[in-house]
């Protein structure tokens, strides 16, 4: 009996440009029939090759036209390693397969460890779990015996997108460096060159970190209804989105706002005629719901789940994000507070209400592999028996 164990030592989630590292250790594990004698043949076990490499699978709702989807997903050569896939399901990305060894002996109890490296393709999709359009990343791990089918070890990891723009310019600007000159005073310490992937992380910080606020006043027919401060409109996942509600300026009584975190899904199939080939779903992930009657000001803070995907767009489908707003209005003069002059106030029984819905757009970033992989649950352990 031989054990495959899988291991991905700097956890499962990567940025798209990045090379992932996985460990596949081979274990003989002895069994209690080996304790009487034997020929030397029987104890060793013997596998012919093993391979290794990435795979994304793009699975598509059944309203998505399949010819049409089928054009905008690109068609790789099969390759040793077969990756089962139904009637809704293509492969949209597949490294060229990389061989870890060659007739491997293993006496009982020996272990033999191999490492997969693998850089994930730059213009590779996200991993995404939409209604629309689902693509998930694994690494699949093939073997075999002698005479004896495939074994396949598939380990799932998550792919988050970087901006195609922050790559290209540190790339750029890696390539602008000149060649440094030999350092006159030998005790000077080298600088280490900083890689296109570690610049454009340092850009995204930047980014998101850049304050710039903005006011937004928001009226209906009747008057304003007050004024709303942004801070920034560029976020990264995990971050709190934090702003503020002045009514002071209202003419209008606002009784109650509600804010939303949704993503637009929109299928973006080219040269489709068809009112039914262009799909858009939303999708809410948090809510912020404020009484405010009688407030001056208010503040909205929506936290940004780890597990949700950031802005991207590939052929076949675009996401989006924004702050969707619903405020109940009334322009009952009932609602007014009393002046201190009143000894006896009493609240209208029936109010005549009106509701208005207003979106924001806010660009939504990826953060650090690490800081998902810490919130997010994940195995990076994977194993495989075969008898």
């Amino acid at each position: 009996m031989i054990e495959v164990v899988a291991k991905l030592p700097h956890g499962h989630v990567f940025l798209s440009g990045e090379t992932l590292e996985c460990s596949v250790t081979f274990i003989h594990h002895p069994s209690p029939s080996h304790t009487v004698a034997q020929s030397h043949t029987d104890v060793f076990e013997s596998l012919a090759w093993a391979s290794a490499q990435i795979h994304c699978q793009c699975f598509t709702d059944s309203k998505v036209p399949k010819d049409r989807a089928s054009e905008n997903i690109s068609n790789f050569p099969g390759t040793a390693l077969g990756v089962h896939t139904n009637e809704n399901a293509r492969v949209e990305v597949a490294t060229k397969p990389k061989i870890l060894f060659c007739d491997l002996r293993l006496s009982p109890g020996q272990s033999k460890t191999y490492i997969y490296r693998e850089k994930i393709p730059n213009d590779s999709p996200p991993s995404y779990r939409g209604q629309l359009v689902k693509y998930s990343y694994k690494i699949t791990i093939g073997t075999q015996r002698v005479n004896s089918p495939v074994k396949l070890l598939r380990v799932p990891i998550r792919v988050l997108p970087l901006c195609e723009t922050l790559l290209n310019e540190a790339v750029a600007l890696c390539n602008d460096t000149t060649e440094e000159l030999t350092p006159a005073n030998p005790f000077l310490e080298i600088r280490k060159k900083e890689s296109p992937l570690e610049i454009a992380l340092q850009s995204l910080q930047n980014i998101t970190a850049r304050r710039n606020p903005n006011s937004y006043m928001i009226t209906n027919t009747w008057g304003r209804v007050a004024r709303f401060c942004l801070f920034k409109p560029n976020y990264k996942l995990g971050e709190d989105i934090i702003g503020t509600f002045d009514f002071t300026v209202a003419t209008v009584s606002c009784i109650q706002v509600s804010v939303s975190l949704q993503c637009e899904e929109k299928t973006i199939i080219e040269g489709a005629a068809e009112d039914n080939s262009k799909q858009t779903r939303i999708i809410t992930f948090g809510n912020f719901h404020e009484v405010c009657l009688g407030y001056d000001y208010t503040q909205l803070i929506l936290p940004i789940p780890l597990y949700v995907t950031p802005d991207f767009a590939t052929k076949l489908v675009s996401l989006t994000w924004r702050l969707h707003f619903e405020f109940v209005t009334s322009t009952n003069k009932g609602l007014s507070p009393p002046s201190l002059e009143d000894t006896d106030w009493r609240a209208p029984s029936e109010v005549t209400v009106e509701t208005m819905v207003w979106s924001l757009p806010i660009k939504l970033y990826s953060t650090t592999p690490t800081h998902v992989a810490q919130g997010v649950l994940g195995n990076n352990v994977h194993k495989l028996v075969i008898r």
